[in-house]
């Protein structure tokens, strides 16, 4: 592992923890690896891969209902289900549209609790990210947006969704690819969006512009970024992950920076 410094992060005027991964073991590190810092919105990609957990053991099934009327596990993880970023009176009928909800994500957590019997954060730790071996990460807060991680811990979960072990390979497929074409919504912090790419749990570039990912990054990147200034992104077709930790509340400074570093991320290490 290389112990290294990122030049598009110069200048950067918080702590800037970042990691590279490729699918057998960490490439690079920039800070303390094992500094655990708020994942903000990065908790929505691993809550995911717990619920695909239940869903490969038959404990739950995408297309129960669940969350409001009409709307089912699937349409929660993917931001369909008609729900609000906060609160519980949908927008919209579940599939019409791309609302980007906190609310849904706590959903999910809630509907897996009571059907494994256990809490969510006792089944993410019991699942995921004890077998992942992730030592410091925290999920006793909200399944949407309550973690904090350390940037080893997240090149663990890089290297599980690139070589996945704790669910098959065509479920990991269904997660990273669009669920739902063409569908109108809102990137936090960024716009709105004709086609709104997402899969489950994790965002995909597609082509929307400006984005937090440099535009040179293939359509089907997949992964998501936080309000307490965190990313991580999954490029497959570089058998690459990398994440980003800083603790500090998401603003143009990260916007000016984050484009530029995964281009020079992806041209490092690729």
């Amino acid at each position: 592992m290389e112990t290294t410094t990122f030049a598009a992060t110069e200048g950067f005027p918080h702590k800037a923890l970042v990691g590279v991964t490729g699918p057998e073991q960490t490439l690079a590190v920039q800070g303390d690896p094992h500094a655990a810092l708020a994942l903000a919105s990065v908790s929505k990609p691993i809550s995911a891969w717990g619920v695909l957990v239940a869903v490969e053991r038959g404990l739950v099934d995408l297309d129960e209902p669940a969350g409001p009327e009409g709307s089912t596990l699937l349409n929660l993880l993917d931001h369909t289900s008609g729900l609000p970023f906060e609160g519980e009176q949908p927008q919209a009928a579940p599939g019409t549209r791309r609302i980007y909800s906190n609310a849904g994500f706590d959903a999910l957590g809630a509907h897996v609790s009571e059907a494994v019997g256990a809490s969510f954060a006792e089944w993410m730790a019991h699942e995921v990210t004890g077998p992942l071996g992730m030592r410091d990460i925290d999920v006793t807060g909200r399944p949407s947006a309550g973690y904090r991680a350390s940037i080893d811990d997240l090149m663990r979960f890089g290297r599980e969704v690139l070589r996945p072990a704790l669910i098959p390979v065509e479920l990991r497929d269904l997660a990273l690819m669009v669920s739902r074409q063409g569908l109108r919504g809102v990137v936090p912090g960024y716009g709105s969006f004709d086609d709104n790419q997402w899969g489950l749990g994790f965002e995909l570039k597609g082509t929307k512009s400006p984005h937090w990912l440099s535009d040179t990054m293939p359509p089907e990147t997949a992964g998501h970024f936080g309000g307490q200034g965190s990313f991580l992104f999954i490029d497959r077709s570089r058998d690459l992950a990398a994440a980003f930790l800083s603790g500090v509340a998401f603003g143009e400074e990260h916007k000016r920076i984050w484009p530029p570093l995964t281009e020079e991320i992806v041209a490092r290490y690729a």
